[in-house]
């Protein structure tokens, strides 16, 4: 079935509908990983977004159960150049399109998706919106796209995040609390690894809640939308900070720089990509990193005398990490857990282990 894609500022894109066979809207943004489209189909950042893959064949080794970053697909749709009509991989269960057909995600192949993302670098991320059939009122689209809420100011985590607590690996040498703002599995997986209790609760709990479970460290997540429209969290965050060590992810890492007395601001088209080259202020060291957010803090409104940088992006110099000069947090705009991505920064959890080795000697 044909489709179109309709964006907020008139320009269009025709194609054909797979999977759900559904209008679908929501922020247009791309990913360069090559790699790793089940792990970003599911990775809860992505609530309320459309996400192109620059890569140009799609689904090619299918679907399975293991590889899932958490419950179900979370994008609001899905853009490729060409979709797979076979799937091959001895770990594969079904196929791209019955995947996304199941759990209702509209995919649309055959756009020119070059084309597309080097749109959206230059003209910047936008709303769109995704209709089916022949003979479609364009402009009507364009309104509908124009219609849709703008990703400033959503709080999307109350979307994401856990109803109620619950309980990732039982046994483990350290209690860790983590606060689900939309959290990817591999983020639980690398703690449960490491040998760490690992306990999942709701954005929305108070950090009385949180201390009562008298946890030896706390972890603020992932997830989507604007980190100012948090203030719940930043609050909660606040009340924790000082208390046991913290560590912070990407909009967990935002939170807290908020909460230390920072801004954030939006981003021209983010960041979404499993090559994204980071260096380490202390050491020197460069990585290439697994990125997906679409908002970063301001380095110039965090308080110097509490807090120091610790890693640049070298691509736009982004803010990528910092640290606090007297208490045990510190938090990271980069994925380390990856699920898809380079695993050139896992031994960030290692440092939060230290962390709370630390804070028992």
């Amino acid at each position: 079935m044909k489709a179109l894609l309709a964006l907020e500022d008139g320009r269009i894109f025709r194609g054909y509908a797979f999977g759900a066979l559904k209008e679908a809207g929501g922020e247009v943004v791309f990913n360069t990983s090559m790699t790793g489209y089940q792990e970003i189909l599911t990775d809860p950042s992505y609530k309320g977004q459309i996400v192109t893959l620059t890569y140009p064949l799609i689904g090619n080794y299918g679907v399975n159960s293991s590889d899932v970053e958490s419950a179900r697909p979370q994008v609001e749709g899905l853009i490729v150049r060409e979709k797979s009509s076979i799937f091959s991989n001895w770990r594969a269960e079904k196929s791209l399109e019955v995947y996304l057909e199941e759990h209702g995600i509209l995919g649309i192949e055959r756009i020119d998706t070059r084309a597309l993302t080097k749109h959206i670098r230059e003209k910047g991320a936008m709303r769109g919106f995704i209709a089916l059939g022949d003979n479609l009122d364009v402009e009507a689209l364009v309104a509908k796209a124009r219609s849709l809420p703008e990703m400033s100011g959503q709080d999307l985590v109350k979307v994401v995040t856990t109803s109620k607590p619950y309980l990732w690996q039982e046994k483990g040498t350290f209690k860790v609390a983590v606060i689900d703002c939309g959290v990817k599995f591999n983020i639980l997986r690398e703690l449960a690894k490491r040998g760490c209790r690992v306990e999942v609760y709701p954005a929305f709990s108070t950090a009385k809640e949180i201390l009562a479970t008298k946890p030896d460290g706390i972890l603020f997540s992932n997830g989507p939308g604007d980190p100012a429209a948090l203030p719940y969290l930043v609050e909660c965050a606040q009340q924790l900070i000082g208390k046991v060590p913290i560590f912070g992810i990407c909009l967990g890492h935002q939170i807290l720089s908020l909460a230390l007395g920072g801004n954030t601001f939006k981003l021209k088209f983010g960041h979404h990509g499993g090559n994204h080259p980071v260096k380490d202020l202390f050491t020197e060291r460069v990585t290439v990193t697994a990125q997906n957010h679409g908002f970063a803090v301001d380095p110039t409104s965090l308080p110097r005398e509490d807090v120091e940088i610790t890693h640049l992006n070298l691509n736009d110099h982004t803010l990528e990490g910092i640290r606090h000069k007297k208490l045990p947090l510190f938090s990271v705009q980069f994925h380390p857990e990856a699920g898809p991505g380079p695993h050139d920064t896992t031994y960030l959890f290692d440092n939060f282990v230290s962390l709370m080795e630390e804070s028992h000697a």
